[in-house]
């Protein structure tokens, strides 16, 4: 994997750059879709590709492991081939869910047995295996194995936590020394920053991965609770400490001005479930503010969805007719609204990197956190 700066910006520390893998370019700042089951959720992989058109979609280790299973992936020559998708794929390593796991789980420094959440079977999740997991899924980005702290987390707990990750990490790296590729393309592991809520922790964390020397980074344990200037805050304090010459992951994070704010502070990738899960529930992002469709006064709007038409659906259907969908509990309503909002948000991180580059992106930023922060 390659990554190149293209541009700072003069007035904040938001990047514009390259990554490049096997599967092709990303141009950061880039949002990422997640796609946990090898499908992001009510979108076709010809609309993802043609009309969301990311550079890079998420898969979830845990998901995949349990279901289709990893055998049935190396079978299809792994999950770019199952799931016909010829772009870039990120795999997290679990770590996220084993934590929402918490009454199914116990952490020891050996790793994490948890209970499936599908049947109750027994599991073992080690730093060895999630490493051999994620070779045989075949991302081209793989993530370190480490435990998400919850929130708030008391802190010899974090510390405790943090440490844990950090020797695990080591193993991450020894064992994927030894495990080889199981496909015809390259893998590239990013580590990950924890630290709970805690500046010095947070601090102490970055500047171990930061001495690993991995080609990217990551931060993790943010956007589960805390208040959002807390997370802006972390975000810093990592940022000014992981190496500039490395794309930065803030992993989970966020709505669209969280995704914004995070750019500003010096952030390359970004992650969430958000816009297909809000979509589900009829919530749409736009960029003048939030739309809850099913409220009453869309019931006669028949103009477009959103006039910016930044996806074939927003011009295709009025506003009328989707609150109509979700009525009726229609799944196409939950499908229309998921390709709005994805395209909506891999549009805001395009339009970041154009100001970027253009030197304008903290104006343009602090205009479009004003504008999205209405309920419509």
């Amino acid at each position: 994997m390659k990554f190149e700066l293209n541009k700072k910006d003069p007035q904040s520390k938001a990047r514009a750059g390259k990554i490049t893998t096997d599967h092709g370019v990303i141009e950061t700042p880039i949002f990422m879709p997640v796609g946990t089951v090898a499908s992001v959720k009510g979108v076709h992989q010809t609309e993802l590709k043609n009309e969301i058109n990311p550079d890079i979609i998420l898969g979830n280790t845990y998901h995949l492991y349990l279901r289709p299973k990893t055998d049935i992936l190396e079978q299809a020559g792994g999950l770019h081939k199952f799931m016909n998708w010829d772009r870039n794929i990120l795999t997290d390593s679990g770590g996220y869910q084993v934590y929402s796991l918490s009454g199914r789980r116990k952490i020891n420094e050996e790793g994490v047995k948890f209970k499936s959440h599908i049947d109750g079977s027994s599991h073992m999740f080690t730093p060895e295996r999630v490493m051999e997991i994620q070779r045989s899924i075949g991302a081209d980005i793989i993530m370190a194995f480490d435990e998400c702290t919850p929130y708030p987390c008391d802190y010899n707990y974090a510390k405790r936590s943090m440490h844990m990750t950090h020797r695990w990490l080591k193993r991450c790296i020894d064992h994927l020394e030894k495990t080889p590729l199981k496909y015809d393309y390259n893998q590239t592991l990013f580590p990950i920053v924890q630290g709970s809520t805690y500046k010095d922790l947070r601090k102490q964390s970055a500047e171990f991965i930061a001495s690993v020397e991995a080609e990217g980074n990551a931060i993790g344990g943010l956007s589960v609770g805390e208040p959002a200037e807390e997370m802006y805050e972390m975000t810093d304090v990592v940022c000014s400490v992981l190496p500039e010459d490395k794309p930065r992951y803030l992993m989970g994070v966020g709505t669209p001005i969280n995704i914004l704010e995070n750019i500003a502070l010096g952030v390359d990738m970004f992650d969430c479930v958000m816009p297909t899960r809000n979509a589900r529930n009829g919530m749409l992002f736009t960029a003048h503010g939030t739309i809850n469709i099913k409220n009453r006064k869309w019931a006669d709007d028949f103009s477009p969805i959103d006039e910016m038409d930044i996806t074939f659906v927003d011009t295709m259907y009025s506003k009328a007719y989707l609150r109509h969908l979700f009525a009726s509990n229609e799944m196409l309503g939950k499908q229309i609204a998921s390709i709005h909002n994805l395209g909506f948000y891999l549009w805001l991180v395009r339009e970041a990197r154009k100001h970027i580059l253009e030197g304008d992106f903290l104006e343009w930023k602090n205009r479009m956190v004003n504008q999205m922060n209405k309920r419509l």
